[in-house]
Formats: structure tokens, C-alpha cells, sequence
């Protein structure tokens, strides 16, 4: 597992020497705390199944079929057909704004990078729609430093908790408006300041339940910043000090796609 961490990190390292944004001062900083190569997998990512919570309104947004059992054929295979932004997945900057980066386009350095967590747990459980601020960037900041250039940024609210219970996750009122935290548009224009590569949150979306513009999501991808959005659990990652590699699948022109998110930290 040492070797295997040290190879991925140079690596990264290598390829950033030459791409924009630099090589952040926390990935030299994260080798650094690993004592002898120990290190612990986190696992960000929800199965990808039927049944799981969707936006409202999608049709099927996942089907999975046998095309062969192992008993008859020898082998086993399915296929399956799925919605770019369903469970654990990746919105690409072209998912609002015309032109932007599709999700096979993203230049992979910038799938790999420091995770800052910013946790609003309590207020989201005071407010369910709450939204982040500036003021929450300036005491993480205050607290932790200054968010690197290449970090993904990840809110923390406490909604994977409810995961999968779909009426809980989604929280809608009667009239069908759904409440969950969110980034304000304020604190997106704040990390693409710091030069941040993406967002990511363990809700359904970036912006709040109620909102019907999705400022964030514009904002953001007009900046060419990437969402993770429905990621699993985030209590097990510290503030600041893991390393993220986000792999969405390369679909040639997708507006986004489902991805399996991890986080490396020292144990």
C-alpha cells in the first residue's frame, strides 16, 4: 500500500508541474504525515442500484438487466442503462453552461487533490436549508489555513445519514418543495477565489432543496469547477489533511456520470 501511494502522489505531482493550478503546499504536507507508508481507504461512494434517492421527476433512473447466468452460459453478465446524475456521481462544468468541459475532458490531474471538509452538520440541523457562507470559509480558514489552489471542497451536512431512505433524503414539503443544505452562491464565488478544482456534498445537489435557479451549479461550472453530489459518509475525514480521488466514468460528452470517490488519509 506504500509503494502504491507514493507512485499515485508523484505521479500527480509530476503531471502538475506542467498544468494549471500549481501543486498545492498540502500534498507535500499529506506524505509527509503518513508515518511509514500508513495510510486508510475511505470509501465516499453509495452502490449504484435501483431504488436508491433521485431527483424528482426522473423516469427509471436506473435498470439493470441479466443478459447471462453462470448456470446456463458459464458466465455471468448484466447490462444496465442509468441517468448521468444518479447516486454517487460527477456534474461536469457543461452540465449549465453551454460550451464548458464535458466529463471525459476534465484534465485527470484535476480529479485528484486535497480534500478540505467543511462541516455545517449543526446548523443543517437547526436549518434544513441552511446555506453555506463566507463567514464558515473564514473561520475553516482561520482555523486550518488558507484552502489550497486544486482542492475539492466538500460540505458536510450530515443528509448521508438518511441514506437511502428517499422520502428522509429528499425532505419535501407538502407542496413538494424539497429541503436540504447547500452552498450559497457568496461561498462559491469564495472558493473559486482560492482556485479550488471542485465541490462536492452529500446531498442531492450543490444548491439548497429549494432552489429553482441553481445559482451554485451556474456560478460554479461557469468557473469550470466539477460537483460530486450524493456522496456516502464524510464523518470519517478530518478537516483537512485527506487526499481525494475522484474517477467519474469517461463518458465521451456526458454532462456528468456516475464516479467512485475515495479519500486517502493516514491512520
Amino acid at each position: 500500500m506504500r509503494l502504491g501511494v507514493v507512485l499515485l502522489l508523484t505521479a500527480w505531482l509530476v503531471a502538475c508541474r506542467s498544468a494549471a493550478p500549481p501543486p498545492p503546499p498540502s500534498l507535500t504536507e499529506l506524505l509527509a504525515g503518513i508515518p511509514q507508508g500508513r495510510v486508510r481507504v475511505v470509501d465516499l461512494t453509495h452502490a449504484h442500484r435501483e431504488g436508491i434517492p433521485a431527483w424528482p421527476g426522473d423516469a427509471k433512473p436506473f435498470e439493470a438487466r441479466i443478459q447471462a447466468r453462470a448456470e446456463q452460459a458459464g458466465y455471468f453478465s448484466r447490462s444496465f442503462c442509468t441517468l448521468e446524475h444518479f447516486g454517487t456521481h460527477m456534474d461536469a462544468p457543461v452540465h449549465f453552461p453551454p460550451g464548458k468541459t464535458t466529463v471525459d475532458a476534465i484534465p485527470p490531474t484535476r480529479l485528484f487533490g486535497p480534500a478540505v471538509v467543511l462541516d455545517v452538520t449543526a446548523q443543517a440541523r437547526e436549518n434544513a436549508d441552511y446555506l453555506l457562507t463566507p463567514a464558515d470559509i473564514e473561520r475553516w480558514e482561520t482555523a486550518h489555513g488558507a484552502i489550497p489552489a486544486g482542492a475539492i471542497v466538500l460540505l458536510r451536512t450530515g443528509w448521508a445519514a438518511r441514506w437511502p431512505d428517499e422520502q428522509a433524503y429528499r425532505n419535501q414539503d407538502s407542496a413538494g418543495v424539497m429541503h436540504f443544505p447547500g452552498f450559497s452562491v457568496e461561498a462559491v464565488r469564495r472558493l473559486i477565489e482560492r482556485r479550488v478544482s471542485g465541490l462536492g456534498i452529500d446531498t442531492l445537489s450543490i444548491d439548497h432543496g429549494p432552489s429553482q435557479t441553481f445559482e451554485a451549479h451556474r456560478v460554479s461550472h461557469g468557473a469550470d469547477l466539477f460537483h460530486l453530489e450524493n456522496l456516502a459518509d464524510l464523518s470519517a475525514l478530518p478537516p483537512t489533511g485527506a487526499f481525494l480521488i475522484a474517477a467519474p466514468v469517461k463518458l465521451e460528452g456526458g454532462s456528468g456520470g456516475p464516479a467512485r470517490v475515495f479519500a486517502i488519509l493516514p491512520e
